[in-house]
């Protein structure tokens, strides 16, 4: 399929049907840490980047089919860019609640709910997860490298509307980078925008993915235990600390592996959009074990959810439950 991808499992949202509304990449931000990569178009612009009744027929036969047996709780709009850039996103949530009563969720970078539309369009949607990285200008402009039309006082009232006037769930999620917005200043003008906010929960993240930017790294967990401290203090709701500092580590001296079981998901998901060699499924999800990625890769084949194919003498694995456009 072109835009649908999974389901995968996600800690937060469970078995997540994700729905990709942009090409690569377009967004409103060219965050340092992006795992995606650069932004190639930076842009505020709204239009409909891929054509919505496309998305629509796809989310039709997922439906019809039950996603081949595999279990959704979830279905997530999300993009390799910005999901919010797509007019036809009110249009879209529409017909998932018309079509299923599963919970929709909406992941999204938050720059443009200044927009009274973009708002309106959200406002069908069951959980939204927008991002606030930092709270000064000078940490915004570091750490998410913006658009020359956005302003982050507008970004943050954007946010304050848009959860003032919202009936589901807003998770707000902040990404901390080492030296780029983790001072004590960071964190106290982030404080005092939850406070305005008021989301549903706070959910505090750091660089765990290969960033876009390899000068982009994580946080100490005593920096991070400081965050939680103080964007707990006058915030009624949960703030969760979303970084396994110990997996981390041991990713980092490569004393432990990934489980199979985990992997199998990202590779399963990785494939859905389009078919890899088996080198390119290892690099491009920095597992950094081509012996436990063929095992994953191979536990795929047995399990009739993905395929070899051979193209120019080369070997590629692709998903065959990818339906037929």
């Amino acid at each position: 399929m072109k835009y649908l991808f999974g389901p995968v499992y996600s800690r937060r949202l469970g078995h997540s049907l994700g729905i990709d509304l942009l090409p690569p990449k377009i967004c409103s931000l060219n965050c340092v840490y992006c795992e995606v990569g650069p932004t190639t178009e930076l842009t505020c612009e709204r239009k409909e980047y891929v054509p919505t009744e496309e998305i629509i027929q796809e989310i039709d036969q997922v439906l019809a089919t039950s996603a081949g047996g595999r279990p959704i709780d979830v279905f997530t709009l999300t993009a390799m860019g910005e999901p919010t850039l797509h007019s036809g996103l009110g249009k879209i949530i529409a017909h998932l609640k018309a079509k299923t009563d599963k919970p929709v969720a909406v992941l999204t970078n938050g720059t443009l709910f200044f927009d009274p539309q973009v708002r309106a369009d959200l406002s069908g949607a069951d959980i939204v997860i927008p991002s606030l990285d930092a709270a000064r200008q000078e940490s915004f402009e570091r750490v998410n490298q913006p658009a020359k039309a956005l302003n982050l006082e507008q970004i943050i009232e954007g946010l304050v509307l848009f959860s003032r006037e919202f009936r589901g769930e807003v998770w707000l999620e902040i990404l901390l980078v080492k030296g780029l917005n983790d001072s004590l200043e960071d964190l106290i003008a982030l404080q005092q925008a939850v406070r305005k906010i008021q989301p549903t929960r706070i959910q505090l993240n750091t660089v765990a993915r290969p960033p876009m930017d390899g000068l982009a790294q994580p946080v100490t967990p005593e920096k991070m235990a400081q965050a939680v401290a103080i964007l707990s203090d006058g915030f009624a709701g949960p703030v969760d600390n979303l970084v396994d500092f110990q997996a981390l580590e041991k990713k980092k001296d490569g004393s432990e592996k990934q489980l199979p079981e985990l992997l199998m998901e990202e590779i399963a998901a990785m494939l859905q959009r389009r078919p890899c060699p088996l080198e390119e499924i290892d690099k491009a999800l920095h597992i950094q074990d081509l012996e436990l990625t063929r095992e994953c890769v191979q536990r795929l084949v047995a399990a009739a959810r993905i395929e070899k194919i051979i193209h120019s003498d080369k070997e590629f694995y692709h998903s065959i439950q990818r339906l037929e456009e």
